[in-house]
């Protein structure tokens, strides 16, 4: 059962603050300040802190030691990806460095002739990507449940001006986004989901995910098969101080089986390549919640 409820932590004043030293300090001086954020962070947000613990010490069997060590960490590589989504948005894009893996492959998708789902996950900084995507960026509609949305909205849209992309806020009360997300691959348009967050728990599948079963928000699994259209899985990782590397996988076209639904094969191909991305950077997983049953 998940305990989040579709709101991301945060408040106005640690975004405005942030927002003006990156400005006027840079990013170094954004990037020394935020230790002292996190020191604050680990005894404080203490259900994030239990979660994160969790995380290292039985999903990834580190050591006790190893354990305290992460749980800074953790939060630390949290904090500098916020810092770096800021300083993008605000037009620093510049001062990071871009490599692109399965950038061809994924361009011929996005020039094919039909509509493409792209899911990716709390992983990484995939929000930092939107502003490399050229003529592209038009196309992209980001599903982001309404709760998370209107903050981030209020938070950071004067500062920051308008998205590149388009939104299509989610209230697990209605479908209208349903149909929203349907007009837009119809317009062979790009749909964009976080395969690795729910709040509808009626609508979940289950997979077994880093050794221990967990359950999945079904929604972008299912339309990407239902729809028949391209599904690319997307991921932008920080590599270092400043470079990021952003990578898409290709997902194999899904048919029903007798035993196993579409979607649910989609999902094992997700869960794969997930796997796969937090074997080289498990520090820029961010569900600082209850994630395994």
């Amino acid at each position: 059962m998940s305990d989040w409820k579709g709101k991301t932590r945060g408040g106005s004043f640690g975004y405005q603050f942030f927002i003006y030293l990156i400005r006027f300090g840079g990013l170094r001086a954004a990037y020394a300040f935020l230790s002292l954020v996190v020191v604050y962070f680990i005894p404080f947000a203490f259900k994030a802190t239990c979660s994160s613990w969790f995380y290292w010490r039985k999903i990834h069997k580190r050591s006790w030691c190893n354990s305290v060590k992460m749980l800074f960490v953790h939060y630390y590589r949290f904090g500098q990806i916020i810092i770096d989504k800021i300083a993008a948005l605000s037009g620093y894009e510049k001062r990071f460095e871009y490599d692109f893996v399965n950038y061809e492959k994924f361009l011929e998708v996005l020039d094919g002739d039909t509509g493409v789902v792209m899911i990716g996950a709390h992983f990484g900084n995939w929000e930092i990507g939107g502003q490399f995507f050229g003529k592209y960026a038009k196309k992209i509609n980001v599903v982001m449940f309404d709760a998370e949305y209107q903050k981030i909205k209020d938070k950071l849209e004067g500062v920051m001006g308008e998205k590149p992309y388009n939104v299509i806020p989610v209230n697990e009360d209605e479908l209208s986004h349903v149909f929203l997300i349907k007009e837009a691959l119809d317009r062979k348009e790009y749909v964009c989901f976080q395969g690795d967050r729910f709040v509808n728990e009626k609508h979940l599948l289950s997979e077994v995910f880093m050794g221990r079963e967990a359950n999945f928000p079904a929604g972008p699994f299912q339309i990407a098969s239902r729809f028949k259209v391209p599904t690319v899985f997307y991921f932008s990782e920080k590599e270092s101080a400043y470079k990021y590397s952003f990578r898409f996988f290709m997902a194999d076209p899904v048919k029903r089986t007798k035993e196993t639904k579409p979607e649910q094969l989609l999902l094992r191909q997700y869960v794969k390549v997930l796997e796969s991305r937090l074997a080289e950077h498990p520090e820029q997983w961010f569900n600082f919640f209850k994630f395994w049953k």
